[in-house]
């Protein structure tokens, strides 16, 4: 017997009501909603995902949202376990901000290497007309101070994860993770150049395309959570990018390139799905590029 024969049952209930609790509260705070992650779990390592609660649903004529909406567009494949964290994390984040948003999911389905720049021109031309402002936005960063600003950028595009608050990258002309524009700013700027296949360099030419169209970078001021304001979900011990540069590329891709972006991608739309993940809404585009490899050969992985 594991228990004297005079134990009785209530100590036995406050017992297993002290673990219940115990249990819930270990959950709280190691789930994936409730800010970085602890000394000694990694900066790469996804949290668990949180039961969130229930979904912040704007009313159509409720003025206390505003009159913009923003579609988050995230280039994507495979890092599902990112994707189940940052879904409900943002959808709850610009509700409370009280941003009118839908987010895509621009899932890269075809065979060529990853190019996240002509996902972004396709997010673009997909997104609609009921969102008049874009966030091209990484799936592995999860922004955490309250006062990071997602509103409408008329001033010009708003580089959110700016070099002094990015985890990673800290140079002066950086403008990728987290980029606001306009709609009407992008295509000012012929959105981005689809030349980029593999991982890196499009945001440092898209930057050269912003000072190109007249427009100027603008970046968050009075936040004070420096290399803290982000979590960054992406673990480059179990997540490998992509950095295979052929001869022909490493000439290429300090270029700008002045001819193409949202006037000449090539895709095909395989399928539209709307879901919800944890109560978050989202759309998944399922997205079929297509490659002219005799402009660009690096496109494929031989």
């Amino acid at each position: 017997r594991l228990f004297p024969g005079r134990l009785s049952a209530f100590p036995l209930f406050l017992l297993a009501l002290l673990l219940g609790f115990a249990s819930l509260l270990w959950l709280q705070l190691s789930c994936s909603g409730e800010g970085p992650v602890p000394d000694g779990q990694g900066r790469g390592a996804p949290r668990q995902p949180c039961p969130p609660p229930a979904p912040l649903q704007p009313a159509e004529d409720e003025p206390s949202w505003g009159p913009h909406r923003l579609a988050l567009l995230v280039p994507f494949r495979e890092r599902f376990e990112e994707l189940l964290a940052f879904v409900p994390y943002m959808h709850r984040f610009l509700s409370e901000k009280r941003i009118r948003h839908h987010i895509f999911i621009l899932n890269q389905v075809d065979h060529f290497r990853f190019n996240r720049a002509s996902l972004i021109n396709v997010g673009f031309l997909e997104s609609g007309n009921d969102t008049d402002y874009i966030a091209m936005h990484d799936v592995d960063l999860l922004p955490l101070n309250e006062h990071l600003d997602y509103s409408f950028p008329e001033a010009g595009p708003f580089h959110v994860a700016s070099p002094e608050l990015h985890p990673l990258y800290h140079y002066k002309t950086y403008v990728g993770g987290i980029l606001l524009l306009t709609k009407q700013h992008y295509e000012l700027c012929n959105g981005m150049s689809n030349r980029f296949w593999g991982w890196g360099r499009e945001d440092d030419e898209f930057y050269r395309r912003i000072k190109g169209a007249g427009l100027q970078v603008r970046r968050p001021s009075g936040i004070t959570t420096g290399y803290d304001t982000f979590q960054h979900l992406h673990d480059p011990a179990w997540r490998k990018r992509d950095q295979k540069r052929i001869a022909a590329q490493k000439q290429e891709q300090f270029k700008v390139d002045r001819e193409g972006g949202l006037n000449n991608v090539r895709y095909r739309i395989e399928s539209r799905t709307d879901l919800s993940v944890a109560g978050a809404p989202c759309t998944v585009l399922n997205i079929l590029l297509d490659c002219d490899t005799n402009e660009t050969p690096w496109c494929t992985f031989s």
